[in-house]
């Protein structure tokens, strides 16, 4: 059986690709295109369009906070931000009450 793939992503190209996932002990995969480190984003990642610039601005804020997007047990990765006001919401709320970034940005509501 072949090994499960996953996408890495390269930001300064804007290109995901469907690689193996990363052993333990493994470096980060290398972009292709670039020879930068890609970073893996998951199995349920769905990259914007290379030319929508909003869309792999919040992508980029996502990844460099950590937060993947990887399979649940039947519904998906679950909620994730899709335009920079929804960005901006969640840092303004995590900021106000001390929640960690990454898990203010996967909320799916703002009390």
């Amino acid at each position: 059986m072949p090994p499960a793939k996953t996408s890495h992503v390269c930001l300064p190209c804007r290109a995901s690709y469907k690689q193996p996932r990363l052993g333990t002990g493994e470096s980060a995969r290398r972009c292709p295109r670039c020879a930068g480190p890609m970073i893996e984003a998951g199995a349920a990642f769905q990259p914007p369009r290379r030319g929508d610039t909003a869309g792999w601005r919040v992508l980029s804020v996502l990844l460099n906070a950590g937060v993947r997007f990887r399979m649940g047990c039947s519904d998906g990765p679950g909620y994730r931000p899709r335009t920079l006001s929804e960005v901006r919401e969640r840092m303004t709320y995590a900021r106000r009450t001390g929640e960690p970034f990454a898990r203010a940005l996967v909320r799916p509501e703002l009390p």
